[in-house]
């Protein structure tokens, strides 16, 4: 079994199993910086709705986007608390690199405060956006309307594609085995 198919069918089992809960806590891990992407785990949960009545697209997206919340408070606060020094130091455990954490700077430097919309609907940046923001101290209430309001089209639409894809799932696993 490949990578990606057990990654694949974790996530599903997650999601099947916890129904909403695991879906807010899947994508909490994504935005607190751990390698669960929203690529994989809305497009599921999309599919799902598509084949079970007990999941709309609606609470799927509700569930993302209160994940994305969630993870993104818990990394905004270890960018403010921890500073940069220890997030290169331990950041490689949780797959950061000083690339991607100069990257999400420049870009929230570059952009400012609604860089944290619109990295929302970016991928990769997106997971990687909150500690930079932290460690500026943006505005807290600014930072969770932004993340909230940048998250819901990201979901939706990765959502609704996995509800689209119905009984084709199986021809995007192709792509996916490439990934693995």
């Amino acid at each position: 079994m490949s990578i990606i198919e057990w990654g694949t069918d974790l996530i599903l089992n997650i999601i099947e199993t916890l129904s909403y809960p695991g879906i807010v806590f899947l994508m909490a891990l994504e935005s607190a910086c751990l390698p669960v992407p929203s690529e994989i785990v809305m497009p599921f949960a999309g599919f799902l709705a598509s084949e079970n009545s007990n999941f709309s697209i609606a609470w799927i997206t509700v569930a993302g986007t209160l994940g994305n919340l969630i993870g993104s408070i818990l990394t905004y606060w270890i960018g403010m608390k921890a500073g940069r020094a220890l997030i290169l130091k331990y950041g490689r455990y949780v797959l950061i690199r000083e690339k991607h954490l100069n990257w999400a700077e420049n870009w929230f430097n570059r952009y400012g405060d609604p860089a944290i919309f619109f990295s929302r609907l970016m991928p990769i940046v997106r997971t990687f956006i909150s500690l930079p923001a932290g460690m500026a101290r943006m505005n807290f209430p600014k930072f969770v309307a932004f993340t909230v309001l940048g998250s819901i089209p990201w979901n939706f639409a990765l959502t609704y594609a996995g509800y689209l894809l119905k009984g084709s799932w199986d021809s995007i696993l192709n792509f996916f085995h490439k990934l693995d």
